[in-house]
C-alpha cells in the first residue's frame, strides 16, 4: 500500500469517500461526549441504524470499525482542557448508498489519524487499532473540516453485496 518504507497504514487516500454525496439512500448521525461511555453509545446507535436498513449481519465488522474510529477520536483528539460544555465534540455519520456504508467520525483535531512509526506505542493500541480498520473495511481516509469549523473528519468504506 505504502511506497519506500511507509507504514501501511496509511489510508488509502487523503479525501473524501469515492462517492456521490447527493446519491446518498439513507444517512443518521448522531453526537458523543467526550468520555468513553461514548463508545457504547456509537455502537448502540449503529445497531439501531443497520437494523433499520436491514443490514445487520453486517454489524460486528462496521460495529468494529466505529468502535476504533471513536476510540481514536476519544483518545487522540480531545485536548484535555476541552471544555465540557462545548458540546459534543465528537460526531458519528452513518452513511448509506445502494452497495455501500460509508461510517465516518468527526473530532476536533487537526492531527492525521496515520499511525507513524516513530510512535512509542506504534505495536499497542493505538496501531492496532488503525490496523483494525483497514482490515474489515474495504477502504478509509481522512479529510480536514472545511471553513469555520476545526478538526477532522475519517471515515471507512464497505462494500454491501
Amino acid at each position: 500500500m505504502g511506497t519506500n518504507g511507509s507504514t501501511m497504514l496509511e489510508p488509502l487516500r487523503q479525501g473524501l469517500p469515492p462517492l456521490d454525496p447527493s446519491a446518498v439512500s439513507s444517512a443518521a448521525s448522531c453526537s458523543l461526549p467526550a468520555r468513553y461511555e461514548a463508545v457504547g453509545s456509537a455502537r448502540q446507535f449503529t445497531r439501531k441504524t443497520l437494523t433499520q436498513w436491514e443490514l445487520e449481519e453486517r454489524f460486528d465488522d462496521i460495529a468494529l470499525v466505529v468502535s476504533e474510529l471513536v476510540t481514536n477520536a476519544l483518545r487522540h483528539a480531545l485536548p484535555s482542557d476541552t471544555p465540557r460544555d462545548q458540546g459534543p465534540p465528537v460526531r458519528l455519520h452513518l452513511m448509506r448508498w445502494t452497495s455501500r456504508l460509508v461510517c465516518a467520525v468527526r473530532d476536533p483535531s487537526d492531527d492525521s489519524p496515520v499511525a507513524r512509526e516513530t510512535d512509542d506505542d506504534f505495536s499497542a493500541e493505538s496501531g492496532r487499532g488503525l490496523f483494525l480498520v483497514d482490515s474489515f473495511s474495504d477502504s478509509w481516509g481522512w479529510h480536514p473540516l472545511a471553513g469555520a469549523l476545526r478538526g477532522k473528519v475519517v471515515w471507512a468504506l464497505f462494500q454491501l453485496v
